[in-house]
């Protein structure tokens, strides 16, 4: 549930100040009522969402209230309540910044509804500056693409979880696309018009990610001249995405921990407490079950996170969607500086095919970009490759061993060769432990049996054609 937005009403008159509280607060919005403008100004700080004020006022009148707004940077949408005949005032304080006024009398319902659309108004100005800063940001591949079963199981997976509230978490190596995944969950569930809202707990200093994730009001430290809403409370009806949530200073994780248990928090440098409905997704590199016994995470939140799990295959455990996302990649590295697509021929997609990728889908994406950029030719093939991106001597460069790959008795020669040779060497065994069965052998060496077949190929032997 949203948090009850604070409107503060300052109105001369008793009968005015009763009527409207009245009416807000069925409407469930909570009441803060002044006599005159400096009692007003006197009560405004970082818990009000709307300012309602009559204009003429004794001590100070609305447009000090106005200024007063203004000055403290709060960013407080305010609403002018004037007696009919004296409209011009009412316009002269939309000029100085006020959202809009209301003459008197007014019907409640007219009131209740200006009320509702000033603060969707604030609300909605929020999010875009919000997403507008995330545009201005680097760009970032949105789509998930993958045939095998892996990812296959994976997408059935996101289906069933993005229907729930719970909590999950997402585990997988750096580059595999978990942010992907936990977007993937937020468009398909029931949260997917509010705003999906990511932050990355491993590139932000502890003492800047509090402020990030928590909010602070203005003045709690140097350098805070405004109010700043968190990440927990703009994703308030949406999803927050915590990601590498395993490096995360355990002073954080115990407040994380409360907010989770209460949908309860409080900025920094204020005692007020803003209630918000936010579904946190979680992802990490790390194995989250030996930092809880190095006391490096907390056991607790551990487990308040955990409640569903998904892991995301590596790119070398997918293999298969190698050639439809390097097309992909190609496609729009091309449409980026004006070029037809490059094309991958069979040897360039079989080599890829056989790199293990430890950079994952992001290091592909970053290969594919510099390949449109060198490449003069539309066609890519595994010589290009293997003279424009610097893969390592064992994927790039032709085998030195002989076919078979047998020990001649001597040492090898090159770091390529004795790659290949242990290559080799693992093929057989696997080979010779399955039964010659090529799908159960790519099983139990990691690989796809596509690959599998490609470094038999590769190394001349194998198989059919003999042993490996």
């Amino acid at each position: 549930m949203n948090r009850e937005r604070i409107v503060l009403v300052a109105d001369d008159e008793e009968r005015i100040r009763r009527l409207v509280q009245a009416s807000l607060s069925q409407r469930g919005y909570e009441v803060v009522t002044a006599a005159n403008g400096a009692e007003a100004i006197a009560k405004l700080d970082d818990s009000i969402d709307l300012v309602l004020t009559d204009i003429k006022m004794p001590k100070k009148d609305g447009f000090a209230v106005l200024e007063k707004v203004r000055e403290s940077g709060l960013g407080i949408p305010v609403l002018m309540m004037t007696a009919f005949g004296t409209v011009d005032s009412a316009v002269k304080a939309m000029k100085q910044g006020a959202y809009d006024y209301i003459a008197k009398p007014f019907d409640l319902d007219e009131l209740e509804i200006l009320v509702d659309r000033a603060l969707d108004a604030d609300t909605l100005k929020r999010e875009n500056s919000y997403l507008k800063a995330r545009e201005a940001g680097e760009n970032q591949f949105e789509d998930m693409i993958g045939s095998s079963p892996a990812m296959q199981e994976l997408f059935a997976q996101i289906r069933k979880v993005a229907a729930t509230r719970s909590g999950v978490l997402i585990s997988g190596e750096t580059g595999a696309g978990k942010e992907l995944v936990a977007r993937a969950i937020h468009s398909l569930s029931p949260r997917k018009d509010k705003l999906f809202v990511p932050m990355n707990c491993a590139a932000i200093p502890f003492e800047l990610l509090e402020s990030e994730l928590f909010g602070h009001s203005k003045g709690a430290f140097t350098g805070a001249t405004e109010n700043r809403v968190g990440r927990f409370e703009l994703a308030s009806g949406g999803t927050l995405f915590l990601d590498e949530i395993g490096d995360m200073d355990l002073r954080l994780q115990a407040k994380i921990l409360r907010i989770l248990e209460e949908g309860v928090l409080e900025r920094i440098g204020s005692n007020r407490q803003i209630h918000i409905d936010t579904r946190v997704i979680s992802a990490t590199h790390r194995n989250l079950e030996e930092a809880i016994e190095q006391g490096k995470f907390r056991s607790d939140l551990y487990y308040r996170l955990n409640i569903i799990h998904l892991k995301l295959p590596s790119l070398r455990e997918r293999s298969e969607d190698i050639g439809a996302l390097a097309a992909s990649f190609l496609e729009k590295a091309a449409k980026a500086i004006g070029r037809k697509p490059l094309v991958l021929d069979t040897d360039a997609l079989e080599l890829l095919e056989s790199y293990h990728w430890p950079g994952n889908v992001r290091e592909l994406r970053n290969v594919c970009e510099r390949l449109t950029a060198l490449c003069e030719s539309d066609k890519v093939s595994s010589d290009i490759i293997a003279h424009l991106i610097d893969l390592p001597p064992a994927v790039a460069a032709e085998p030195s061993a002989p076919a078979g790959g047998g020990d001649d008795g001597e040492e090898p020669r090159t770091l390529a060769e004795a790659v290949n040779r242990a290559e080799v060497a693992m093929i057989e065994k696997a080979l010779a432990r399955s039964g010659d069965n090529k799908a159960q052998a790519a099983k139990m060496l990691g690989i796809s049996e596509r690959n599998l077949w490609y470094k038999i190929k590769k190394h001349g032997a194998g198989g059919e054609s003999g042993s490996a």
